[in-house]
């Protein structure tokens, strides 16, 4: 991609990965979709707890972009103009199977073969499990948000350091192909979850209800896994987004 192309996109959001913290953005967050021509695009960085213009999962956005630079030659990635966002409609859960059924791909492998760096894949044989965080890892990644909060504190006063989520959340999983993954969940959805419900019944039952959540109820009735390559090591995958998906039935494939 010509460094001096520039564009605009409008994309309906399915990723939103975990605020991350690093030494030239601060705190960002990844945040990936596809075009109505089902064509993938990756917005970074997105301070996203800064934008005025705020966004859901299943939305349609937006921006103006320019490339990343040199240091991201992925062909979905866009740098986005944060002043730019306009956030759009919902689209709603009766649409959503039939328009990324087209892009589903059946492995990491079938995608990286077709030079793609995001993908959408129904995993099979999944199992969910949460992990406690160690007070080492916690501490690291509580003092990381508040040294961000802390530089941009001049922008957002009222910006408070995130408070890092205690548990890691992990699929096991086998793709199309039959091989098994493992895959820690660096979906921001996910963390949302589970304090939403900690919240209102505590550890233990949110926990608990997060497993049946992703180990019953989601694989029955439609599951996928957003993956997306590793912007430094390309041939890594990672887990970004856990979306309800419903199945599409033999009827409406054959439509």
């Amino acid at each position: 991609m010509s460094l001096s192309k520039k564009g605009r996109d409008r994309v309906l959001v399915l990723v939103k990965a975990l605020p991350h913290v690093g030494q030239r953005h601060g705190e960002t967050v990844c945040c990936a979709g596809v075009t109505m021509e089902g064509e993938w695009r990756r917005q970074y960085p997105i301070h996203f707890r800064r934008l005025q213009n705020q966004f859901a999962r299943w939305q349609w956005i937006e921006y103006d972009w320019i490339p990343p630079g040199l240091d991201d030659r992925r062909r979905e990635s866009r740098r986005v103009q944060e002043d730019t966002i306009k956030p759009g409609t919902i689209m709603p859960e009766r649409e959503r199977s039939e328009f990324l059924n087209p892009i589903l791909t059946g492995s990491t492998a079938e995608a990286a073969a077709k030079g793609m760096s995001l993908t959408l894949i129904r995993p099979k044989k999944t199992l969910f499990r949460a992990k406690a965080k160690s007070e080492k890892q916690l501490a690291a990644e509580r003092q990381a948000y508040e040294r961000a909060a802390s530089q941009t504190s001049f922008l957002d006063p009222d910006l408070r350091a995130l408070n890092p989520c205690p548990f890691a959340f992990h699929f096991d999983w086998s793709d199309a192909d039959g091989k098994l993954h493992k895959a820690t969940c660096d979906d921001w959805e996910t963390a949302a979850m589970f304090y939403r419900r900690e919240k209102k019944v505590g550890t233990k039952e949110a926990l608990a209800d997060m497993e049946i959540t992703f180990n019953e109820r989601y694989p029955t009735k439609g599951m996928a896994f957003a993956m997306g390559t590793h912007s430094r090591r390309q041939d890594q995958w990672l887990l970004v987004g856990v979306l309800r998906l419903n199945h599409l039935s033999q009827t409406s494939l054959a439509l």
